[in-house]
């Protein structure tokens, strides 16, 4: 006798479906739909990720052989290939994104708070973009340079957990400041940098304006200066003071002509050796207080972000696409992003020490599997109980062979 559904179907029960169809009506995503729900939509496209289908007749095929398996997901049946095509194509992308951010509520709650690498309680947060290459003679409209296209993916990524709390799909050329500056001005989110909350970015978000208005709003940011910034030193720091691998710290005005205009507040230039390669590294931040060696490691804790996209490539799937416009490339990121907060979960209420390679790798292996998700997923290779053997109490039936006696017995005399 089987107690348990499949562990797709329990991953399945994050999702409350009063809140998902709530969403749906939200965007109008239900406005003439033909026998295909947003929810088998879903249900779907999160099969692709999770089982890494390579293509629609995986996904529809890999649905079809569950047969009675597809109940427990809510759903009657396997789509067809034209169905799902169509649909990446044509419903709403924003419904995956707004399911993205009310899973994310419900995953934030769960995670474990930052490791103390540093003293400050300050938000730590990691703003990075990452360019997902598209083949031209496919995808036309993604024109990235003359012989590829691409489309870009922007994050925000919290350091308690490691979650990304803000994400964006754009197209290859559109730049990363202009996501930077968009955070100033987002009102339909609660506000995603605070005051006192430190950013951390590269070289690439190089923008004065950008830099006076964080400063401006006491938003901290920690960053390479660029090789070719022209600068005045105001105050420095006397170099017997300093740890053994800083070099220099700095306070600094601009002096070009537009970075002077647009950022007349000071800043500080830190200045580390890597004692590994040689090289020495120039920090800029708008911080006085935090030491050099504090301001070195917040940057080389940016590395995280970097950690983040290279899983969500390598796991799920999302270097190669199974629609060619740029709504189906919108719901397979987004999908894919929402897959990701699901591992997440199951890493953060499980008790071992999962790595999310393995922990997908497993997971894709067992995804129809009926067993206890939890217990499995604190001993995934122990053997389950073999619970198919019951023993049947038997009914209090009568004798048939005494019963069949008296029956003659009664005839006898009767005759």
């Amino acid at each position: 006798m089987i107690h348990h559904s499949s562990l797709f179907s329990q991953l399945l029960t994050v999702f409350s479906r009063y809140e998902f169809s709530k969403l749906v009506r939200n965007r109008g995503a239900d406005y003439c739909i033909k026998g295909f729900s947003n929810w088998s939509h879903f249900v779907s496209m999160l099969f692709c990720h999770l089982a890494q289908a390579k293509s629609l007749r995986e996904i529809c095929n890999g649905l079809k052989c569950c047969l009675g398996k597809l109940v427990h997901l809510g759903i009657d049946k396997a789509p067809s290939k034209s169905t799902l095509c169509y649909a990446n194509e044509h419903r709403p992308w924003e419904l995956y994104q707004d399911l993205f951010y009310k899973t994310l509520e419900k995953i934030r709650v769960y995670a474990p708070q930052r490791k103390r690498k540093f003293r400050f309680k300050n938000r730590l947060l990691s703003l990075d973009a990452s360019i997902i290459e598209l083949s031209l003679k496919m995808f036309p409209w993604a024109d990235y340079n003359r012989t590829k296209g691409a489309v870009k993916l922007h994050m925000l990524l919290d350091h308690d957990g490691y979650l990304p709390i803000f994400a964006l799909v754009t197209k290859g050329r559109y730049h990363e400041v202009n996501v930077a500056h968009g955070l100033n001005k987002n009102n339909s989110q609660p506000l995603l940098l605070p005051a006192q909350s430190i950013v951390v970015i590269d070289r690439g978000y190089t923008d004065y304006d950008l830099y006076y208005q964080w400063t401006q709003r006491n938003i901290w940011f920690v960053t390479r200066l660029r090789s070719n910034a022209k600068y005045q030193v105001v105050e420095e720091k006397h170099p017997d003071s300093l740890p053994a691998n800083i070099l220099a710290d700095q306070v600094i005005l601009f002096t070009g002509k537009k970075s002077k205009e647009r950022c007349p507040a000071p800043m500080r230039r830190v200045v580390m050796l890597n004692g590994e390669t040689g090289e020495q590294i120039e920090f800029l931040t708008n911080h006085f207080k935090f030491g050099p060696t504090t301001i070195a490691s917040i940057y080389k804790d940016r590395w995280e972000i970097e950690i983040f996209f290279k899983a969500l490539k390598q796991n799920l799937k999302i270097k190669t696409f199974i629609g060619t416009n740029f709504n189906a490339i919108q719901i397979q990121i987004w999908t894919a992003l929402i897959a990701m907060l699901l591992i997440k979960f199951l890493q953060f209420k499980s008790s071992i020490n999962w790595s999310l390679s393995n922990l997908v790798a497993l997971l894709r292996w067992n995804l129809m599997s009926y067993r206890n998700l939890w217990l499995w997923l604190d001993a995934p290779f122990d053997t389950p109980p073999d619970n198919s053997m019951f023993e049947q109490t038997l009914l209090p039936f009568p004798d048939l062979d005494s019963i069949m006696e008296q029956n003659m017995k009664k005839a006898k005399k009767n005759f």
